[in-house]
């Protein structure tokens, strides 16, 4: 076995994890570049024959929560008034939106082309509606609801391939 080769080799689907967890691409790639250094620093650990990918992603997770963890302390402190108490921190930075925003604008230029229909089930289902619920509201049988989103996200999904591929995800 190939270790190094094969870990690199999951590299695509451990930046699709990454990016589910932490839902910003320049943490995504530090995750992942993380687990890739734990994973060869400990390859020692890892037992031949057992699941390779299930490996990473728990490496992945764990360091993913460690992380976390250690950013809510520093992002912590104590009140020593009489009522003592944990407080969060403000934190003081701001983040460039930009590149949301535009594709922000993008996914709703592209659920405005979808027919009338698969536009209001499929905004219906993003506003938290529920299957049974559209379908009382636009008078359809449920199977209809169903069919009409997975149609809906099918033609987005395709519309959007360009994100898909900026953001290393795997398009369908």
């Amino acid at each position: 076995m190939n270790f190094d080769r094969e870990i690199h080799d999951e590299q695509p689907a451990l930046t699709s994890y990454a990016l589910q967890l932490t839902k910003n691409m320049e943490d995504a790639n530090d995750l992942v570049q993380e687990t890739m250094l734990k994973a060869l620093t400990y390859k020692s650990k890892f037992t031949e024959g057992t699941n390779l990918k299930g490996w990473l992603y728990t490496i992945m997770r764990n360091s993913f929560i460690n992380n976390y963890r250690r950013l809510m302390r520093r992002n912590t402190f104590i009140d020593t008034t009489d009522n003592t108490y944990f407080l969060d921190a403000p934190t003081h930075t701001t983040e460039n939106l930009g590149e949301d925003r535009f594709l922000n604008k993008d996914l709703q230029d592209a659920i405005e082309t979808l027919p009338e229909d698969l536009k209001k089930t499929f905004t219906m289902n993003m506003r938290g509606f529920k299957y049974h619920e559209i379908a009382e509201e636009l008078d359809i049988p449920i199977g209809t609801v169903k069919t009409r989103i997975f149609v809906a996200k099918r033609r987005l999904r395709k519309q959007l391939h360009t994100y898909a591929e900026l953001y290393g995800l795997k398009a369908e």
